[in-house]
């Protein structure tokens, strides 16, 4: 529970802010350990709907965990003990109300003797990675708690830049495809039938690309609210269907990854990934059964995520994991199961996965470049082709008019 409460720390300032507890009296026995006087405590209210969204932990955003554990990295290679480190680092976010409160529980359950790894574990204010967790437990076990932190920072920091590149990436593009579409609809839907009326009179017969574009005018122009409604709730349903059916989700995944262009650079995307993670997990001295689970939950694509996961399962009965993913060399590159298979042979794992996600994210880059190089003069071409195609029709009868 999250209990509100005013009154005064032990340098004599007034204080407002929230506090972790299962019930009043422990919120209480908490504030008296941090030396702070209350002059009112009680239990943050929450309206029906705001219980139904706080019921879970709040997520965070990779780029503020990525931020956090550099700082608390940074302070513990200072030789910070972690206790202090996380209340210096309180002080930068104070106008980050989840932020103080996530670290102030932490703060609190570590005065309580429990270690980083418990305190992550029993708090409920924000929702933590499973492999983060475990890589802290593992890494605190092995007195690397600074190094991992540092690890996983810039891992955290390298998805979100990889996130913003796909994403400024696609920007232009979708930006055009909008643009075609809307310039098509309004053309057929409000410009046709407005010269539509010109040939009504004329005798002659009309070409049969002009009699197709009158005929698709009259089609979005009668049909227009209808078919924004129907692209609307299909949206809605194609949302709908990926969140509540895995069955329908699994089938969407396994589509795209069948693209041509598109399924390449999520596959590779995947791997990459998981050859990362796994790289990191098994630096910071984490069994590779679990090592194997771990990174395999972190994917997106289910297809890729099922295979990793079973393969897991394998692993864990004494199976090699370049064999249990000979199974599906379908899916999985043949190369990366021959170099997984090269690392388990050398005992150099590690080193192999780090090599193999460098060098996807590599590929993966020059691909969307290679992609967005074709996709933008495509994209042009598409737009201006069908934009004379509807023009060349419409005047087409009317320069025959003028002939005549």
């Amino acid at each position: 529970m999250i209990f509100k409460y005013k009154g005064v720390d032990k340098a004599g300032r007034k204080v407002r802010s929230k506090i972790e507890a299962f019930s009043l009296s422990e919120a209480k026995v908490k504030l008296k350990a941090k030396g702070i006087l209350y002059e009112k405590i009680a239990e943050e209210q929450k309206s029906l709907f705001d219980g139904l969204q706080l019921s879970r932990r709040k997520k965070i955003a990779p780029k503020e965990l990525s931020e956090l554990s550099r700082e608390l990295a940074a302070y513990l290679r200072s030789g910070i003990s972690i206790v202090s480190a996380l209340k210096a680092i309180e002080t930068h976010h104070e106008s980050d109300k989840k932020m103080r409160l996530f670290l102030s529980t932490l703060s609190t359950l570590l005065d309580e003797g429990k270690n980083f790894y418990t305190a992550l574990c029993e708090q409920s204010v924000i929702e933590l990675p499973l492999f983060y967790v475990e890589s802290i437990k593992v890494s605190e076990d092995g007195g690397i708690l600074d190094e991992v932190l540092l690890e996983l920072a810039r891992f955290l920091k390298e998805q979100e830049k990889i996130r913003k590149e796909i994403k400024s990436a696609f920007a232009y593009p979708s930006f055009m495809i909008v643009i075609a579409l809307f310039m098509i609809a309004f053309m057929l839907t409000f410009v046709v039938p407005q010269i539509t009326s010109i040939f009504q009179d004329m005798d002659q017969e009309l070409p049969a690309s002009t009699e197709f574009v009158i005929a698709a005018g009259a089609f979005f122009s009668n049909n227009f609210q209808f078919l924004l409604g129907g692209i609307f709730l299909d949206i809605v349903l194609f949302i709908f269907l990926k969140k509540r059916f895995d069955a329908f989700a699994y089938f969407v995944d396994g589509f795209l990854l069948k693209l041509p262009l598109f399924g390449p650079i999520i596959l590779k995307s995947e791997l990459a990934r998981f050859a990362y993670m796994a790289s990191l997990l098994t630096r910071s001295g984490v069994p590779f059964v679990h090592t194997v689970n771990l990174s395999g939950n972190i994917l997106n694509n289910r297809v890729i995520k099922k295979i990793f996961l079973d393969a897991s399962q394998q692993v864990v009965e004494g199976k090699l994991l370049s064999k249990t993913l000979y199974e599906s060399k379908n899916v999985i590159e043949l190369s990366m199961i021959q170099t997984i298979a090269l690392g388990e042979e050398t005992s150099q794992l590690e080193s192999v996965l780090h090599n193999i996600s460098e060098l996807y994210f590599e590929e993966n880059r020059d691909k969307i470049a290679m992609l967005l190089t074709l996709l933008e003069p495509s994209l042009m071409l598409f737009v201006g082709g069908t934009i004379g195609f509807i023009v060349s029709a419409m005047l087409l009868p009317i320069f025959s008019m003028s002939i005549h």
